[in-house]
């Protein structure tokens, strides 16, 4: 039985096809059997342009992938990614901070789907 430990491996910023083919890249290289997006929401749970815009990206990478995608609630992700980052009392970027957050969002879709795993 192998441990699954979720780790940052990149953090990407293109246009929606360089996206999509960097994702694919990722994929093949990890040999992975499902993909989770984090979805942002307002801090009343309600949605926002960002949320729109993330679902937006989620339809089209469901279109675009043969693997199963789910999303996974965000909420306070990358407040907590930061005050980890600031407890390590070390410089650290947007990107970093990002990185810890997903890490956290596929913690949390991991402890509630523990079955399916």
């Amino acid at each position: 039985l192998a441990a699954r430990l979720p780790h940052p491996l990149v953090t990407l910023t293109s246009s929606d096809e360089i996206l999509i083919q960097d994702i694919q890249k990722i994929i093949a290289q990890e040999n992975i059997g499902h993909v989770v997006v984090g979805l942002p929401r307002g801090l009343d749970g309600q949605h926002t342009p960002q949320t729109e815009e993330t679902l937006q990206f989620y339809e089209h990478l469901k279109s675009q992938l043969s693997l199963p995608i789910d999303l996974q609630d965000e909420a306070v992700t990358s407040k907590r990614a930061k005050t980890e980052l600031d407890s390590r009392g070390k410089t650290y970027s947007k990107a970093d901070i990002d990185a810890l957050a997903a890490t956290y969002i596929l913690e949390d879709w991991l402890s509630e789907h523990k079955d399916a795993i």
